[in-house]
Protein backbone atom coordinates (compact mmCIF):
# COMPACT_ATOMS: atom_id res chain seq x y z
CA UNK A 1 0.00 0.00 0.00
CA UNK A 2 3.18 2.77 -0.65
CA UNK A 3 1.30 3.74 -3.18
CA UNK A 4 -1.60 5.01 -1.30
CA UNK A 5 0.71 6.42 1.10
CA UNK A 6 3.36 8.12 -0.34
CA UNK A 7 1.52 9.14 -3.79
CA UNK A 8 -2.62 9.55 -3.38
CA UNK A 9 -2.47 10.94 0.37
CA UNK A 10 -0.13 13.34 -0.64
CA UNK A 11 -2.00 14.71 -3.79
CA UNK A 12 -4.98 14.50 -1.78
CA UNK A 13 -4.05 16.83 0.75
CA UNK A 14 -2.91 18.91 -1.63
CA UNK A 15 -6.03 19.55 -3.13
CA UNK A 16 -7.79 19.80 -0.02
CA UNK A 17 -5.34 22.17 1.50
CA UNK A 18 -5.59 20.25 4.47
CA UNK A 19 -2.32 19.20 6.38
CA UNK A 20 -4.87 15.63 7.95
CA UNK A 21 -6.39 13.07 6.11
CA UNK A 22 -8.53 10.63 7.67
CA UNK A 23 -6.64 7.33 7.97
CA UNK A 24 -10.50 5.43 6.96
CA UNK A 25 -10.68 7.54 3.68
CA UNK A 26 -10.20 4.81 2.13
CA UNK A 27 -11.07 0.60 2.25
CA UNK A 28 -9.36 -2.27 0.85
CA UNK A 29 -11.54 -4.91 -0.40
CA UNK A 30 -10.38 -8.25 1.17
CA UNK A 31 -11.57 -10.51 -1.74
CA UNK A 32 -9.62 -9.07 -4.81
CA UNK A 33 -7.66 -6.55 -2.78
CA UNK A 34 -9.06 -3.44 -4.99
CA UNK A 35 -9.21 -0.05 -2.66
CA UNK A 36 -12.15 2.41 -2.48
CA UNK A 37 -13.24 5.33 -1.44
CA UNK A 38 -14.85 4.70 2.15
CA UNK A 39 -18.18 7.28 0.97
CA UNK A 40 -18.54 4.54 -2.24
CA UNK A 41 -18.31 1.89 -0.19
CA UNK A 42 -20.74 3.03 1.95
CA UNK A 43 -23.55 3.98 -0.47
CA UNK A 44 -23.03 0.58 -2.28
CA UNK A 45 -24.02 -0.74 1.36
CA UNK A 46 -20.87 -1.96 2.26
CA UNK A 47 -20.57 -4.53 -1.33
CA UNK A 48 -17.41 -3.76 -3.35
CA UNK A 49 -17.81 -2.05 -6.31
CA UNK A 50 -15.12 -4.19 -7.99
CA UNK A 51 -15.90 -7.55 -7.13
CA UNK A 52 -18.90 -7.72 -5.52
CA UNK A 53 -17.85 -9.33 -2.10
CA UNK A 54 -20.17 -8.48 0.72
CA UNK A 55 -18.15 -7.14 3.57
CA UNK A 56 -19.67 -7.44 6.69
CA UNK A 57 -21.58 -4.98 8.03
CA UNK A 58 -22.73 -4.22 12.07
CA UNK A 59 -26.78 -5.00 13.33
CA UNK A 60 -27.37 -0.97 13.23
CA UNK A 61 -26.38 -0.69 9.44
CA UNK A 62 -28.49 -3.51 8.70
CA UNK A 63 -31.39 -2.11 10.33
CA UNK A 64 -31.02 0.91 8.22
CA UNK A 65 -30.89 -0.67 5.45
CA UNK A 66 -33.40 -2.69 5.61
CA UNK A 67 -36.68 -0.40 7.07
CA UNK A 68 -38.25 2.45 5.40
CA UNK A 69 -36.26 5.65 5.86
CA UNK A 70 -37.01 7.19 9.54
CA UNK A 71 -39.62 4.47 10.18
CA UNK A 72 -38.53 1.65 12.54
CA UNK A 73 -37.84 1.88 16.68
CA UNK A 74 -35.66 -0.09 18.55
CA UNK A 75 -37.08 -2.22 21.66
CA UNK A 76 -35.02 -3.08 24.85
CA UNK A 77 -34.81 -6.83 25.42
CA UNK A 78 -34.94 -8.85 29.19
CA UNK A 79 -31.78 -8.47 31.37
CA UNK A 80 -30.15 -11.76 31.89
CA UNK A 81 -27.48 -12.56 34.20
CA UNK A 82 -24.17 -11.53 33.41
CA UNK A 83 -21.91 -14.61 34.15
CA UNK A 84 -24.19 -17.51 35.01
CA UNK A 85 -21.16 -20.21 35.60
CA UNK A 86 -18.29 -17.63 36.80
CA UNK A 87 -16.19 -18.72 33.89
CA UNK A 88 -12.92 -18.28 32.93
CA UNK A 89 -10.45 -18.87 30.59
CA UNK A 90 -7.74 -16.51 29.44
CA UNK A 91 -9.84 -13.82 31.25
CA UNK A 92 -13.16 -14.07 33.20
CA UNK A 93 -16.58 -14.13 31.20
CA UNK A 94 -17.57 -11.04 33.00
CA UNK A 95 -14.24 -8.86 31.67
CA UNK A 96 -14.43 -9.95 28.59
CA UNK A 97 -18.61 -9.50 27.92
CA UNK A 98 -18.25 -6.14 29.89
CA UNK A 99 -15.38 -5.15 27.25
CA UNK A 100 -17.41 -6.01 24.13
CA UNK A 101 -20.76 -3.83 25.56
CA UNK A 102 -18.55 -1.11 25.90
CA UNK A 103 -16.84 -1.91 22.49
CA UNK A 104 -20.60 -2.06 20.92
CA UNK A 105 -22.64 0.01 22.84
CA UNK A 106 -24.86 -2.33 23.79
CA UNK A 107 -26.04 -5.28 26.07
CA UNK A 108 -25.22 -8.43 23.72
CA UNK A 109 -24.61 -9.75 19.81
CA UNK A 110 -28.44 -9.06 18.78
CA UNK A 111 -30.71 -5.95 17.95
CA UNK A 112 -34.63 -6.11 17.69
CA UNK A 113 -36.96 -3.28 16.33
CA UNK A 114 -39.80 -2.94 14.41
CA UNK A 115 -40.92 -0.63 11.77
CA UNK A 116 -42.17 -0.74 8.56
CA UNK A 117 -40.93 -2.18 5.00
CA UNK A 118 -42.12 -1.24 1.91
CA UNK A 119 -44.85 0.36 3.64
CA UNK A 120 -45.53 -3.18 5.43
CA UNK A 121 -45.31 -4.12 9.39
CA UNK A 122 -42.29 -5.78 10.19
CA UNK A 123 -40.23 -7.15 12.95
CA UNK A 124 -36.27 -7.63 12.51
CA UNK A 125 -33.91 -8.93 14.45
CA UNK A 126 -30.52 -8.88 13.77
CA UNK A 127 -27.57 -10.45 15.19
CA UNK A 128 -23.94 -8.55 15.07
CA UNK A 129 -20.65 -10.98 14.54
CA UNK A 130 -18.48 -8.04 15.90
CA UNK A 131 -19.93 -8.89 19.31
CA UNK A 132 -18.23 -11.71 20.39
CA UNK A 133 -18.38 -13.47 17.39
CA UNK A 134 -22.48 -12.85 17.24
CA UNK A 135 -22.20 -16.17 19.72
CA UNK A 136 -25.73 -17.08 21.26
CA UNK A 137 -25.81 -16.90 24.59
CA UNK A 138 -28.98 -16.55 26.91
CA UNK A 139 -29.06 -12.84 25.75
CA UNK A 140 -29.92 -13.68 21.83
CA UNK A 141 -32.01 -16.47 23.18
CA UNK A 142 -34.10 -14.30 25.61
CA UNK A 143 -33.62 -11.35 22.51
CA UNK A 144 -34.89 -13.90 19.54
CA UNK A 145 -38.26 -14.83 22.22
CA UNK A 146 -38.79 -11.13 22.89
CA UNK A 147 -39.22 -10.39 19.07
CA UNK A 148 -41.14 -13.46 18.17
CA UNK A 149 -43.94 -12.72 20.98
CA UNK A 150 -43.05 -8.64 19.03
CA UNK A 151 -44.32 -10.29 16.41
CA UNK A 152 -47.57 -11.93 17.30
CA UNK A 153 -48.55 -8.95 19.16
CA UNK A 154 -48.47 -7.02 16.63
CA UNK A 155 -49.32 -9.28 13.80
CA UNK A 156 -45.95 -8.54 12.23
CA UNK A 157 -43.49 -11.06 9.77
CA UNK A 158 -40.00 -11.91 12.37
CA UNK A 159 -37.05 -11.34 10.07
CA UNK A 160 -34.03 -12.70 11.60
CA UNK A 161 -30.28 -11.89 9.84
CA UNK A 162 -28.19 -14.46 11.16
CA UNK A 163 -24.32 -13.44 11.84
CA UNK A 164 -22.77 -15.89 14.18
CA UNK A 165 -19.72 -18.40 15.02
CA UNK A 166 -22.58 -20.42 17.34
CA UNK A 167 -23.27 -21.13 20.90
CA UNK A 168 -21.07 -19.41 23.38
CA UNK A 169 -19.13 -21.78 25.19
CA UNK A 170 -18.86 -19.33 28.40
CA UNK A 171 -22.44 -20.03 29.01
CA UNK A 172 -21.86 -23.61 28.70
CA UNK A 173 -25.21 -25.60 28.67
CA UNK A 174 -27.33 -22.52 29.42
CA UNK A 175 -26.30 -21.61 25.61
CA UNK A 176 -27.10 -24.70 24.40
CA UNK A 177 -30.36 -24.57 25.79
CA UNK A 178 -30.97 -21.45 23.60
CA UNK A 179 -31.47 -23.38 20.56
CA UNK A 180 -34.74 -25.06 21.63
CA UNK A 181 -35.72 -21.54 23.30
CA UNK A 182 -35.02 -20.27 19.76
CA UNK A 183 -36.60 -23.13 17.87
CA UNK A 184 -39.71 -22.63 19.91
CA UNK A 185 -39.95 -18.76 19.04
CA UNK A 186 -40.08 -19.60 15.49
CA UNK A 187 -42.86 -22.12 16.18
CA UNK A 188 -44.87 -19.21 18.22
CA UNK A 189 -44.67 -16.92 15.02
CA UNK A 190 -45.78 -19.64 13.10
CA UNK A 191 -48.37 -20.70 14.67
CA UNK A 192 -50.08 -17.23 14.50
CA UNK A 193 -49.78 -17.89 10.95
CA UNK A 194 -47.23 -14.98 10.50
CA UNK A 195 -44.25 -15.54 7.72
CA UNK A 196 -41.01 -16.33 9.42
CA UNK A 197 -37.85 -14.96 7.33
CA UNK A 198 -34.24 -15.42 7.75
CA UNK A 199 -31.67 -13.69 6.34
CA UNK A 200 -28.16 -16.53 6.50
CA UNK A 201 -24.76 -13.93 5.98
CA UNK A 202 -21.52 -14.71 6.79
CA UNK A 203 -20.66 -16.14 8.39
CA UNK A 204 -23.49 -18.50 10.10
CA UNK A 205 -22.37 -21.18 11.57
CA UNK A 206 -22.43 -23.30 14.79
CA UNK A 207 -25.45 -23.88 16.99
CA UNK A 208 -27.36 -20.60 15.19
CA UNK A 209 -27.39 -22.88 12.35
CA UNK A 210 -28.50 -25.85 14.34
CA UNK A 211 -31.66 -24.41 15.50
CA UNK A 212 -33.52 -21.03 14.18
CA UNK A 213 -31.80 -20.06 11.41
CA UNK A 214 -32.66 -22.86 8.60
CA UNK A 215 -36.23 -22.69 10.12
CA UNK A 216 -37.78 -20.29 8.10
CA UNK A 217 -40.44 -20.04 5.57
CA UNK A 218 -37.95 -18.71 3.50
CA UNK A 219 -34.61 -18.69 3.75
CA UNK A 220 -32.50 -16.25 1.79
CA UNK A 221 -28.81 -15.57 1.71
CA UNK A 222 -26.62 -12.95 0.62
CA UNK A 223 -23.59 -14.22 -1.73
CA UNK A 224 -20.69 -15.56 -0.86
CA UNK A 225 -22.03 -16.45 2.74
CA UNK A 226 -20.61 -18.91 4.60
CA UNK A 227 -23.16 -21.37 6.38
CA UNK A 228 -22.97 -24.48 8.10
CA UNK A 229 -22.82 -26.52 11.13
CA UNK A 230 -19.12 -27.74 11.79
CA UNK A 231 -15.80 -26.38 9.55
CA UNK A 232 -14.55 -27.46 6.58
CA UNK A 233 -11.80 -28.94 7.65
CA UNK A 234 -13.11 -30.73 11.10
CA UNK A 235 -15.50 -32.58 8.17
CA UNK A 236 -12.88 -33.36 6.05
CA UNK A 237 -11.11 -34.82 8.77
CA UNK A 238 -14.22 -37.12 9.64
CA UNK A 239 -15.30 -38.16 6.25
CA UNK A 240 -11.49 -38.46 4.87
CA UNK A 241 -12.58 -36.58 2.34
CA UNK A 242 -11.99 -33.70 -0.01
CA UNK A 243 -14.89 -31.57 -0.14
CA UNK A 244 -16.18 -30.14 -2.56
CA UNK A 245 -15.21 -26.42 -4.25
CA UNK A 246 -17.35 -23.92 -2.75
CA UNK A 247 -18.87 -25.82 -0.15
CA UNK A 248 -20.88 -24.43 2.76
CA UNK A 249 -21.15 -20.88 0.64
CA UNK A 250 -24.33 -19.64 0.03
CA UNK A 251 -24.34 -20.26 -3.84
CA UNK A 252 -23.70 -24.41 -3.11
CA UNK A 253 -26.22 -24.42 -0.43
CA UNK A 254 -28.89 -22.84 -3.04
CA UNK A 255 -27.82 -25.10 -6.15
CA UNK A 256 -28.57 -28.03 -3.37
CA UNK A 257 -32.01 -26.97 -1.92
CA UNK A 258 -30.95 -25.38 1.29
CA UNK A 259 -31.63 -22.08 0.38
CA UNK A 260 -34.78 -20.37 -1.04
CA UNK A 261 -32.52 -17.81 -3.14
CA UNK A 262 -29.42 -15.89 -2.84
CA UNK A 263 -29.95 -11.93 -2.98
CA UNK A 264 -27.78 -9.45 -3.33
CA UNK A 265 -27.48 -6.94 -0.50
CA UNK A 266 -28.73 -4.03 -2.75
CA UNK A 267 -31.90 -5.53 -3.76
CA UNK A 268 -32.79 -7.24 -0.19
CA UNK A 269 -34.23 -4.60 1.03
CA UNK A 270 -37.04 -4.58 -2.13
CA UNK A 271 -37.17 -8.73 -1.65
CA UNK A 272 -37.86 -8.62 1.31
CA UNK A 273 -40.50 -6.48 0.71
CA UNK A 274 -42.03 -8.71 -2.45
CA UNK A 275 -42.16 -11.64 -0.21
CA UNK A 276 -43.85 -9.89 2.50
CA UNK A 277 -46.33 -8.67 0.50
CA UNK A 278 -47.10 -11.95 -1.61
CA UNK A 279 -46.94 -14.11 1.86
CA UNK A 280 -49.04 -11.64 3.66
CA UNK A 281 -51.77 -12.21 1.17
CA UNK A 282 -51.67 -15.64 0.79
CA UNK A 283 -51.97 -15.59 4.85
CA UNK A 284 -54.88 -13.07 4.25
CA UNK A 285 -56.67 -15.10 2.21
CA UNK A 286 -56.61 -18.90 4.10
CA UNK A 287 -57.84 -16.76 7.08
CA UNK A 288 -60.78 -15.56 4.96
Amino acid sequence: MSWLTEYVRPRIRTLLGRRDVPENLWVQCPACQQMMFHTELEKNLKVCTHCGHHMRAAAEERLRWTFDADAFTRIELPKVPADPLRFRDSQRYSERHRAAREKAHRDDALVVAHGTIGGQRAVVAVMDFEFMAGSMGAAVGEGIVAAAKLAVLQDAPLIVFTASGGARMQEGAVSLMQMPRTTIATLLVKEAGLPFITVLTDPTTGGVTASFAMLGDLQIAEPGALIGFAGVRVIEQTVREKLPEGFQRAEYLFEHGMLDMVVTRTDLAAMLAHVIGLLRVRDLADAA
